[in-house]
């Protein structure tokens, strides 16, 4: 059984991702790949991979799709080990990648919605993400819901041989913090 989270644009669903939607979600992480704007990670990942990485997860790191009507995966959004000292279990990294013809839409605020959700249900008091420093619409979306930024790694890690700077960005999950 799929777990719906939230209805989005229409007839849209988010749910709990299952084994069976690794081959979208390897081609939507494969399309923010190929378009330089969403991760340092430059090789394309083969769906055998992706099945390793999400079989390897703790339920606490929840999946999740956004799903049309049709059954079509358009985007997905994880919770991920920020570090794995037992101090920092409260405190999660995120992830987000939206199908390249459907970004633009609000699916990747829907998810990200619903991911805030889904971790405080989890017990973390925190999210943490990291966002290329040059990509302010992704850093629009984070504060647009109370994300703020923290700082910048200079030159954090390489890409096509030119050096990336990542803008770190914070949420409180928690009102008495």
């Amino acid at each position: 059984m799929q777990e719906a989270l939230e209805n989005v644009h229409g007839n849209s669903l988010i749910r709990i991702a299952t084994i069976n939607d690794i081959e979208q979600i390897t081609d939507i992480y494969n399309q923010g790949i190929q378009d330089r704007i969403a991760t340092l990670e430059a090789n394309i990942k083969s769906i055998e991979e992706m099945e390793k990485w999400f079989s390897i997860r703790s339920d606490r790191y929840k999946v999740i799709v956004v799903e049309d009507e049709k059954g079509y995966i358009n985007g997905w959004a994880s919770l991920n080990v920020f570090n794995t000292r037992e101090c920092y279990q409260g405190v999660a990294d995120l992830s987000i990648y939206i199908r390249r013809k459907e970004r633009g839409k609000g699916l990747g605020k829907s998810l990200l919605i619903a991911l805030i959700e889904i971790a405080k249900q989890a017990d973390f008091y925190k999210l943490v993400l990291s966002t290329f420093a040059f990509n302010y619409a992704g850093q629009k979306l984070y504060a647009s819901v109370g994300f703020t930024k923290v700082g910048t790694y200079m030159k954090q890690g390489m890409l096509d041989g030119k050096w990336i700077d990542m803008t770190i960005m914070e949420k409180f999950l928690l009102d008495n913090l």
